[in-house]
């Protein structure tokens, strides 16, 4: 009931966009239109790959060719973690990648992603959709000249692989790391050396001792990146990623070239593909965990101590940010508004759920 909930609340948001964009003037008839797009990720990289060559094939075939793109992988075109820049100063129409990896220009960025100890997939477009989310989002974009949309979710990830068992906060002490968002800066104040990697130096790095624990997504792109060749030992969830989020953003020029139908094609576009994302991560990432612990993968939990500790230093984290940037105040005060019923309403009804179930 969930999911079809989210499809149908996502329907009415889009058709509200949609209304808005046909007041703008249609372009005459045969223009077509053909972008960059640069993705954050490897294209053939299943899940956040696919992410992005389903939503350009969806355009494309919605649009009748008059939008197509060019779909560049990661780096091919520009630095992974800098499609929003190439974005920004046009360098290309639109890009592919997940909101935090430009939360230098912003830390607020970090919420349109995922933040330690927050938001499953479902809450999370639930408060974009309609918690106020979006319309935040807009608002900080429209500072830079972009206009972002989610594109899909991962559902909640792997905490990392670990050549060693972590059993206290000790372990954690001198581990060189690679992980992404908040969740390293929790992990510094805990004596973590946290670096974040792009997606095609993850591997490489782990295997050469470069680091000596990773994370990247979960069982699905974890096993397809050979983290699993490296470490036989993954700690699961995520405390950081309780569901990160995927997007497509626009150069806000480029976006106001577009006729109407092809701005609502986008917007639509981007909404259908994120439904489908989450469905093949939450199909494959079942396959995989099964495979990787028949493989004698060890699955395993933080020991409470260590969650402890890193709950508190990410609180520290946040609240030395809504202290130094007014807008990172403004965009958490939105999203603990939402987090807080929901996670009692999730431990109610999912919790239960998932513990009858079990």
């Amino acid at each position: 009931m969930e999911r079809r909930s989210f499809i149908q609340r996502a329907a009415a948001f889009t058709a509200g966009s949609s209304a808005v964009a046909a007041t703008n003037a249609v372009a005459a008839d045969g223009e077509k239109f053909v972008w960059k797009l640069p993705s954050s990720f490897p294209a053939k990289a299943p899940g956040v790959g696919t992410n992005v060559t389903s939503f350009a094939k969806r355009v494309e075939a919605m649009s009748g060719g008059r939008l197509s793109f060019k779909v560049y992988s990661s780096g091919e075109l520009v630095p992974p973690f800098a499609v929003e820049d190439a974005v920004q100063k046009g360098t290309v129409e639109i890009g592919h990648t997940t909101p935090y990896y430009a939360a230098g220009k912003n830390p607020a960025l970090h919420f349109f992603s995922t933040v330690p100890f927050g938001m499953s997939a479902t809450e999370h477009a639930a408060w974009l959709i309609n918690g106020g989310g979006q319309a935040l989002w807009d608002e900080l974009n429209a500072e830079r000249g972009i206009k972002s949309f989610y594109s899909g979710n991962s559902g909640t990830q792997s905490a990392g692989w670990f050549k060693k068992e972590i059993n206290s906060v000790k372990d954690l002490s001198g581990l060189n790391m690679r992980i992404a968002g908040l969740g390293g800066e929790a992990m510094r104040k805990l004596g973590v050396n946290a670096v974040l990697l792009p997606p095609p130096e993850i591997f490489p790095s782990f295997k050469s001792g470069a680091i000596d624990a990773a994370e990247w997504v979960g069982p699905l792109l974890d096993q397809a990146f050979g983290l699993n060749k490296v470490a036989n030992i993954c700690y699961v969830p995520a405390f950081h990623e309780p569901g990160a989020a995927l997007c497509v953003s626009v150069n806000q020029q480029a976006w106001d070239s577009l006729p109407a139908d092809l701005q609502a094609i986008v917007e639509n576009a981007a909404l259908a593909t994120s439904v489908e994302t989450l469905a093949q991560f939450d199909y494959f990432n079942t396959q995989a965990f099964t495979q990787l612990k028949e493989s004698g993968v060890e699955f395993k939990v933080f020991p409470d101590d260590v969650v402890a500790a890193l709950k508190t230093a990410t609180q520290e984290v946040i609240d030395d940010l809504a202290k130094d940037h007014a807008q990172f105040k403004k965009v958490y005060e939105s999203y603990q508004e939402f987090l807080k019923p929901a996670t009692e309403y999730a431990n109610m009804f999912q919790g239960a759920m998932f513990s009858q179930r079990s």
